[in-house]
């Protein structure tokens, strides 16, 4: 049966979450491994960003919106980015307090 326009396949939808599923099972069993700490956390922070992508792109569907609406969002991005290292060195004075 052929989809309406406008409208997306099951299939999309579950191949986009089976590839969820493989790279949270792969997060999953990286974290059992002995790996050195600086490559154990940029496999983790790359399959983050790769499900954070597909989860954007198929499921909140930005992959199907004009580019226009897509590029409002990365200002959004940045604050909350700028935000981030605005407030990371005060977690760092909080835990100096500790000792």
């Amino acid at each position: 049966m052929e989809a309406l326009p406008g409208t997306h396949s099951t299939r999309l939808y579950l191949t986009v979450w089976s590839g969820l599923l493989v790279l949270t099972i792969a997060e999953v069993i990286l974290a059992y491994m002995a790996l050195s700490v600086g490559l154990m956390l940029t496999l983790l922070i790359s399959f983050s960003l790769l499900k954070t992508a597909l989860i954007v792109a198929y499921f909140m569907h930005l992959r199907f919106e004009k580019l226009s609406l897509t590029l409002t969002l990365i200002p959004a991005l940045v604050i909350c980015i700028i935000l981030l290292f605005i407030f990371f060195p005060d977690s760092l004075r909080l835990l100096e307090l500790r000792r």
